[in-house]
């Protein structure tokens, strides 16, 4: 097998193919007049009335609501919006041509890296871009090595993409994205997967990148406060266009005022003892030997640096792999009625599992099955024996609080990834399962939208269930837990 950056592997990239960075050295300037974008299975505008200049080298911090339409914002200048899927009316440049045209010049990451990683392996992940570019072969593996060093990327070239967890995946593509030394970097959402440690590294990263000025930075960030000393401006999408916050401008605190129900003391529903995990082929356990407590009444979070396998132990929890050291067993009282009477939630059929534990995987798109938000709310209730109406009222509740109604018959994947997050939640809040695990369930979020989620989730924590979240939101950790488990 060739491997990306060698003399041999570039015969497998036609000239043609092949996009020159001309963005290296050369910022950009974003112009937009009267900018309108509807996506195609939406009646109501993702865009309206957006006016944006954006001189060469400045740096912009994006603002709004969930849905705003930041995230629109940032494909359309990137160049990645399908005409056939989207409307647009008013115009945008990017240095004077349509974003499509200037896209040799930009680095993106976008909400869900996944979606960005191609190669198996770390450094070809970060090469690809260049050699894609033309990069001469010679000057590729000095500059992967250079951005991954930049952005606190843990480990060498050849370490396999699909062993790093969400916030690593994230460091790894922001590397790709710098490795360009792009004119125009558009960020998503960069340091929602991260640990405190590693959003300080990101940020880091990205000033000492643009000091020179030779990048227009444009980046979307509900965690804004950090930003602030890093950015010339701060711009709020609203309905109708574009607001400038003047200078001093701070994001209004989520916790202000904030009221939540308390839990009772409640029994233990389930136990983790000594439970490890490591994947087939891995080198190394991605989980090791871990005791956690799950009781009624109670919230448990679960941090610590990414890498650390907190997604996994989310997802041993849940019943969705079993451990490979160790067990985890369901209270007699959790497993009654289960298949056979096992006390090993793994073991357990799904429909078994859906009315017991509910789970909110780390990224909600892998969890939808129907192509509209309201059915999407009422399948779980339905399969699990709830009458129709009753589900639908399920739904329609779920719907309001957490502000979707206006999207209720839309595809769940044509939402933003906040209101994504928000369905992710709903649709397992919408089964009253006695155990909740929630993989960094405030993702997206602003302060209105956080303040009902961590509401929802105080309420169920009251009537009993056992709460458990995998989080890096330390606001999470101070309002809701009643106890945290420390990777």
């Amino acid at each position: 097998m060739l491997r990306r950056g060698s003399p041999e592997s570039r015969t497998l990239l036609p000239p043609a193919l092949r996009v020159r960075l001309s963005g290296e050295g050369h910022p950009v300037r974003i112009v937009a007049r009267g900018l309108g974008i509807r996506h195609a299975s939406r009646r109501a505008w993702a865009l309206t009335g957006v006016d944006l200049t954006v001189q060469p080298g400045e740096r912009v911090l994006l603002t709004g609501a969930s849905g705003a339409g930041k995230s629109t914002l940032l494909a359309a200048l990137a160049g990645i919006l399908d005409p056939e899927s989207a409307e647009q009316v008013g115009g945008l440049t990017v240095d004077g041509v349509a974003p499509r045209a200037a896209r040799g010049r930009l680095g993106m990451l976008a909400q869900d890296p996944d979606s960005q990683l191609v190669m198996t392996r770390a450094g070809d992940d970060v090469a690809f871009g260049l050699e894609n570019a033309g990069l001469p072969a010679g000057e590729i593996w000095p500059r992967v090595d250079e951005t991954l060093a930049t952005v606190g990327f843990g480990y060498g070239r050849d370490r396999p993409t699909q062993a790093l967890s969400g916030g690593e995946k994230q460091r790894l593509v922001l590397a790709g994205a710098l490795a360009r030394r792009p004119g125009l970097l558009l960020l998503d959402e960069p340091t929602a997967q991260l640990d405190p440690a590693g959003a300080v590294l990101v940020r880091s990263a990205v000033a000492r990148s643009t000091a020179d000025r030779r990048a227009t930075v444009v980046v979307v960030d509900h965690d804004a406060e950090p930003w602030l000393p890093l950015v010339d401006r701060v711009l709020e999408l609203v309905p109708g266009g574009l607001v400038e916050q003047p200078a001093g401008w701070r994001p209004p605190r989520r916790t202000a005022g904030l009221q939540l129900p308390s839990g009772a003391d409640g029994p233990v529903l389930v136990t983790a003892a000594a439970a490890g995990f490591c994947y087939p082929g891995a080198n190394r356990p991605a989980l090791l030997p871990t005791d956690a407590e799950l009781r009624g009444g109670r919230a448990l979070a679960v941090t610590g640096p990414n890498g650390r396998g907190k997604s996994t132990l989310a997802l041993l929890l849940a019943g969705l792999r079993a451990p490979t050291t160790g067990r985890v067993e369901a209270a007699a009282e959790l497993a009654a009625g289960a298949r056979r009477g096992a006390r090993e939630p793994a073991r357990w059929r799904a429909g078994d599992l859906v009315s017991r534990i509910g789970t909110v995987f780390q990224h909600p798109e892998q969890q939808f099955l129907t192509g509209r938000l309201r059915d999407e709310l009422a399948l779980g209730p339905l399969r699990s024996g709830t009458g129709s109406a009753a589900a639908r009222a399920t739904a329609e509740e779920l719907l309001e609080r957490l502000g979707l109604t206006a999207f209720a018959e839309a595809n769940p994947y044509t939402l933003s990834g906040g209101q994504q997050r928000r369905l992710s939640v709903a649709t397992v809040l919408a089964t009253s399962p006695r155990v909740l695990v929630l993989d960094e369930p405030t993702f997206g979020q602003d302060a209105a939208t956080w303040r009902e989620v961590v509401t929802l989730l105080a309420e169920q924590r009251a009537r009993g269930c056992a709460v458990v979240t995998v989080t890096h939101d330390r606001d999470l950790v101070e309002v809701l837990a009643d106890a945290e488990l420390a990777l």
